[in-house]
């Protein structure tokens, strides 16, 4: 007796998996149709704009993104370079180098929508030969002014504007400056005019 009962309960479990399995899987003519249907979603997606382009932009072009992190609205671009500022302390004797000075980047940041976060780490200046600088930890009361702080919050209709220095090589000028925030998909560039 006690072995029909399980031969009948163990049917009875596997009759129930099977219905379970066949109900939830779909005929593979609805499979085709889901994965066509993802398929697009993803080309829809992919081909959305992005804020970057092929090519880098001029000083003084803009880029608009939205930060969803910060449910805000950011536009900021780059005004100038310049390249062998005087400080009361040489980039060299600073960091111990050899051939070195310091150069300011002029940034601007507004936010349109929102409140969201500015700094000055997520600017870059990126040099032919690959090499990538970021902005100097250092800052002296002699470097040019109005300095970009290292750290705002700036809300809706307000706008952060500064020069950020960074020791660079004397002999070299930049190519590129890249701006890499977290919340871009892919680094905003502006090409450094030449001297």
């Amino acid at each position: 007796m006690r072995t029909r009962t399980t031969a009948a309960a163990t049917t009875l479990l596997l009759a129930a998996l099977t219905a379970c399995q066949s109900s939830s899987h779909k005929p593979a003519a609805d499979d085709d149709k889901a994965s066509r249907t993802k398929a697009s979603a993803a080309a829809k997606t992919s081909a959305s704009p992005s804020p970057t382009e092929d090519k880098p932009r001029a000083f003084g072009e803009t880029i608009t993104f939205n930060d969803a992190a910060a449910a805000a609205t950011v536009k900021t671009t780059v005004l100038n370079y310049e390249q062998g500022i005087k400080a009361q302390a040489t980039a060299d004797q600073e960091f111990g180098t050899s051939g070195y000075e310091w150069a300011a980047l002029e940034i601007k940041v507004c936010i349109t929508k929102g409140t969201g976060g500015t700094t000055r780490y997520p600017w870059t200046l990126a040099y032919e030969d690959g090499a990538r600088i970021e902005p100097s930890s250092v800052t002296y009361g002699d470097f040019p002014k109005p300095e970009y702080p290292y750290e705002a919050t700036v809300k809706a209709g307000d706008c952060v504007r500064g020069k950020t220095v960074f020791a660079v090589p004397g002999n070299q000028r930049p190519e590129r400056v890249l701006y890499t925030p977290e919340a871009l998909p892919e680094s905003a560039e502006w090409k450094v005019p030449k001297a």
